[in-house]
């Protein structure tokens, strides 16, 4: 299996964390409409939604996910 992360190892996101950050721009806040809306695999948004709250660019209360300063700022 070949892994598509969101983050690269300069902690910049890469096309597969753009096209993720864009969907929760938006209006896609959780994990399933975030999956609808890039066309990822569930298993690959979860993994993507925790790496992008570790690098900053997103921030999650209640399931729901919304863009950080940072995030924003990426995009």
């Amino acid at each position: 299996m070949i892994a598509m992360p969101c983050v690269s190892p300069d902690g910049k996101p890469t096309g597969t964390g753009f096209k993720t950050l864009t969907s929760v721009k938006e209006g896609a806040t959780t994990p399933d409409k975030i999956a609808e809306a890039t066309g990822q695999p569930m298993f690959r948004v979860r993994s993507g939604l925790r790496e992008l709250v570790n690098a900053g660019f997103l921030e999650e209360a209640d399931g729901e996910y919304s863009l950080t300063e940072t995030g924003k700022g990426v995009l």
